[in-house]
């Protein structure tokens, strides 16, 4: 088994800082894992066009789901949900060995994860949070409709 926790993932951790959570968020959204017990929250605001143009987190949560977070994070501005919807969907079958690591920047990052199903939680905590967090937006388009039929 290779090293869990690389440097480079260990730096992302660091990245957190410069997405601050408050309350003047439009969408908002509280997660847990069950698998790991990590805790999440996330605010996102939308642009006219409903993709995302703000994000802030709060992450209490290993340095995988931290670092998950930051790549999240890095990368959210203009994407709409149902980016975010095929994203986490690529990302839950790369997991499960079944697809390729999803085309996000970062995501290799992760790589080491993936043979520890432990972390798999962490991992896909903050893609689940922006989905809960948009689910009842404007941003949303016909996301319902595609979270039905994971």
């Amino acid at each position: 088994m290779s090293t869990l926790y690389t440097p480079e993932m260990l730096a992302l951790a660091t990245e957190l800082a410069r997405y601050p959570l408050n309350g003047s968020f439009a969408y908002q959204a509280d997660v847990r894992s069950k698998v790991c017990g990590s805790t999440l929250s996330i605010g996102l605001d939308c642009d006219a066009k409903g993709a995302v143009s703000r994000i802030g987190l709060k992450v209490s949560a290993c340095a995988v789901g931290q670092s998950s977070a930051a790549i999240l994070a890095q990368s959210v501005q203009g994407v709409t949900a149902q980016d975010l919807t095929r994203t986490h969907a690529a990302l839950r079958d790369w997991l499960a060995g079944k697809g390729a690591l999803p085309d996000w920047p970062g995501l290799a990052t992760l790589s080491s994860a993936r043979e520890r199903a432990g972390r798999h939680g962490a991992l896909l905590l903050p893609w689940e949070a922006a989905l809960q967090a948009l689910s009842a937006s404007d941003c949303a388009g016909d996301l319902s409709s595609q979270s039905a039929s994971r």
